[in-house]
């Protein structure tokens, strides 16, 4: 008889049950983006937000394909060899986001580091698309790491979004475990390196559940305010597939709004924690 030890996953308590998205504004935007053959990282990352997002016709585009070159375990984009570069994505997502009416655009994209660029090149090239044909717009980028070349990073600022995005994800002990080509301090440098050169609003996000505690959520959340980062996000990990890191453990809604007020109490600009609350959730707030 086999000793192996398997790991179960907690039950899902109630307070974590997805809504079906529905209503016209959902259908007309999922036949939209059907249409276009744009990648959202709502359907691409399994938002549990989608039916709300989509419903209020805001969506958070995700460029440079929609796989992966890195396997983080947490997360639900797919991994592997990417296809070849699609040249007219960035204008197909500035038409897009005029047609669906967007005042505040959020942009995301997947590893490239196959690339010698690693997709900075388009990400500029989107960024300035949409400018061009929605000279209103205000839009935030939640950019990968590049490596963290500062010449690359340097790109992202030159084009000047209102808000600059890079996700920490999880406290420094568990980072090398579900980001495996990532590092934690990388992430700081990153994000202290936008505040240097003199970006307004910086942002990153928490995702819990996955084995860290208490001390170590506070202590994440003091290191990314000591480098001045803006705004925060905290929510609840949920595992994509079975081949995904497993949930070690569901944070109950009192516990996020624990983490909200501390976040206040530091200084944050703006803080949304709460188990559905993703990256990019009520992100036109942020401006604010």
């Amino acid at each position: 008889m086999s000793t192996k030890k398997t790991f179960e996953e907690p039950l899902k308590p109630q307070w974590i049950r997805v809504k079906l998205p529905k209503g016209k504004n959902y259908l007309k935007l999922n036949l939209l983006v059907d249409q276009t053959q744009l990648n959202t990282i709502c359907k691409s990352g399994s938002c549990p937000n989608l039916g709300e997002c989509w419903g209020n016709g805001v969506a958070t585009f995700l460029i440079l394909g929609n796989i992966c070159t890195r396997s983080c375990k947490f997360c639900g984009v797919k991994t592997g060899k990417p296809e070849e570069i699609d040249w007219e994505e960035s204008e197909k997502v500035a038409r897009s986001i005029k047609l669906m009416k967007i005042k505040h655009a959020i942009i995301t994209s997947v590893d490239r580091d196959d690339l010698k660029d690693m997709g900075s090149f388009l990400w500029v090239e989107t960024i300035q698309s949409i400018r061009r044909v929605c000279p209103s717009i205000t839009m935030e980028t939640l950019i990968p790491d590049f490596q963290g070349t500062p010449l690359l990073l340097d790109l992202i600022l030159q084009a000047h979004p209102e808000v600059i995005s890079h996700n920490i994800e999880t406290v420094r002990r568990l980072s090398s475990e579900i980001r495996i080509q990532a590092k934690y301090e990388r992430s700081l440098e990153i994000l202290h390196y936008f505040k240097q050169k003199g970006q307004k609003r910086t942002k990153s996000s928490l995702i819990l559940g996955i084995g860290e505690n208490e001390e170590e959520v506070i202590e994440t959340m003091e290191d990314l305010k000591k480098i001045k980062v803006d705004i925060i996000t905290l929510g609840q990990y949920l595992q994509p597939s079975p081949k995904h890191f497993p949930v070690k453990d569901f944070i109950k809604p009192s516990q996020f709004q624990k983490y909200k007020l501390i976040g206040i109490k530091m200084g944050f600009r703006h803080v949304e924690s709460a188990p559905f609350v993703r990256s990019s959730y009520h992100a036109d707030r942020h401006l604010l």
